[in-house]
Formats: C-alpha cells, sequence, structure tokens
C-alpha cells in the first residue's frame, strides 16, 4: 500500500511538473511582448582589442603608462584605487626615484600624526595605496549627486567584458536617439543623469569623464583624442584589476606542455608495464 501511495504521489508530481512547463512555454510563446528601452536599446560593449588580449597577449607598458597619466589627471577626482599600491607602478616600467616621485605627487594620503594623534595628510610614499578622492561614502554620495562613485581597482573584473565595457562606457555618451523617443515618448534623462547607449539602464549618474580632445597631453607625443585615452586608461584599469595576468597566461603555458609531456610517458609507461601481459597471437 505504501508503495502504491508513493508510486502515485510520484506520477502527480511528475504531472504537475509537465503542466507548469507545457502552460509556461505557451505563454511565453503567445503573450504580447512588453518592450522596454532598456533592453531594445542598451548596446553590448564594442568590440576594441587591446594588447594584452589573447592566449599570449602581454601588457603594452607604454600605453599602461598613459593610461596611469588619464587616471590621475581625469578619473582620480571621483575614484579610487584602494587595492593597488604606488610601488606597483614599477610594473609599468618606471625606475625606483620614478615612483618615489610619482607618489609625492599625491598630496592627499590620510594619516595620523604621532605627536598628536589628529587625522593629517602629506605627500604619498611607495607604500602606501592610491587614497580615495573623498573621506567616506557620505561625502562621495553629497560631491556627486547622492552617487558614490565605485573604486575601481576591480572594475574590469566585477562588469562583464571587462575592458571593452569601460571603454565603451567613456566613449558611449551622447544624445538620446530619435528612435528611442519616438518608440517611447516618456523616456526621458532626468537631471543629473547623462545618457549612455552601453550602460544596462541607459542613464547614469557619471557626467562624461573624458570630452575634448587633448584633455590631457601624452609625455610620449601620442595625439590624445577621447578614443585613445578612453583606451589607454581601459588598459591601465586592466592591469590594476589582474596586475599578475601576463605572468599567469605564461605560467599556464608551461603547466599545459608539463601535461603534454607527462600525458605522452604516461601512454608510453603503460604500454611498456602492460605489454607482457598482451595475449600471443595464434596461428
Amino acid at each position: 500500500m505504501i508503495r502504491i501511495g508513493g508510486f502515485l504521489v510520484g506520477i502527480g508530481f511528475t504531472v504537475v511538473v509537465l503542466f507548469s512547463f507545457i502552460m509556461g512555454a505557451y505563454n511565453f510563446a503567445t503573450e504580447d511582448k512588453v518592450g522596454a528601452p532598456e533592453y531594445e536599446f542598451y548596446k553590448k560593449p564594442k568590440d576594441v582589442a587591446f594588447a594584452q588580449d589573447g592566449a599570449f597577449g602581454k601588457w603594452d607598458l607604454a600605453q599602461l603608462q598613459r593610461g596611469y597619466q588619464v587616471y590621475k589627471e581625469v578619473c582620480a577626482a571621483c575614484h579610487g584605487l584602494q587595492y593597488v599600491a604606488f610601488r606597483d607602478l614599477a610594473q609599468l616600467g618606471y625606475n625606483e626615484d620614478e615612483v618615489k616621485a610619482l607618489a609625492a605627487e599625491w598630496i592627499n594620503v590620510p594619516d595620523i600624526d604621532p605627536d598628536t594623534g589628529e587625522a593629517i595628510v602629506r605627500p604619498g610614499v611607495p607604500t602606501d595605496n592610491f587614497p580615495s578622492p573623498y573621506p567616506n561614502n557620505v561625502a562621495a554620495a553629497a560631491a556627486n549627486n547622492n552617487a558614490i562613485p565605485p573604486d575601481l581597482s576591480l572594475m574590469t573584473k566585477a562588469r562583464g567584458d571587462g575592458t571593452a565595457y569601460v571603454y565603451s562606457l567613456l566613449t558611449g555618451y551622447g544624445p538620446i536617439p530619435e528612435e528611442l523617443t519616438a518608440k517611447y515618448p516618456e523616456f526621458d534623462t532626468p537631471d543629473g543623469l547623462h545618457f549612455n547607449e552601453y550602460f544596462p539602464n541607459l542613464n547614469i549618474a557619471m557626467a562624461p569623464p573624458i570630452t575634448t580632445k587633448d584633455q590631457v597631453t601624452y609625455a610620449d607625443g601620442t595625439e590624445a583624442t577621447i578614443s585613445q585615452m578612453s583606451q589607454d586608461v581601459s588598459a591601465f584599469l586592466a592591469w590594476t584589476a589582474e596586475p599578475k595576468m601576463v605572468e599567469r597566461k605564461q605560467t599556464g603555458w608551461v603547466v599545459m606542455l608539463f601535461l603534454l609531456f607527462a600525458t605522452i610517458l604516461a601512454y608510453f609507461s603503460k604500454q611498456q608495464i602492460w605489454s607482457a601481459a598482451k595475449p600471443k597471437k595464434t596461428k
């Protein structure tokens, strides 16, 4: 009796699941689709290539240095790099004296006066991490229309399509397309927000950070177009998010070659060990 009851319960459960699946599929196929501008006009990140892309990619140190310059002169006014230390800049090709000089340019590193115990700010040293532009989130929100600028240390790892997303976002500001307003007359960009077709809900609180050509004067003479500056700072943020990426790729190739060699060695060892156990052929 118990077995029959269990069987009937199982049959009933199966029928309910199948019914729910069939009704869900039917409703999905027949119901009117409700459009939304966030889904129809949001664009996927642009197809842009970086030197570090691919299995054999390597950092373009000149580009990373330019990207650091863009971050310092443009992005650092609102965004921090709390997980990056000044001494890490040595990986971009700067020598020890240059790293010290670059760190000292940041004069807002928070500290405690050892004599009075009061909070102070001082120039940075290589062992310091990049300081936040705001003392706390309340101050950050108050200065940015109640929107807290995110830390950029891991931004390219925290967003889908990573580096391409950052580049697309920086170059994606513009007016609302006419086809969007024609289809959705109620759509608007509220005061304090900015239209960006590469931001998921199309309206973003961050004002366009890179707006004009030659906004930054590159030390190496590279022409500072909006696209170039956006690409350089995107590459720099890819480095801050994963500075050991190139070394990881190189290690991966060594491991793959080792595993291939070990597999071949294991195969021949197996052949050698089991060769005597093979049945002899009879005529």
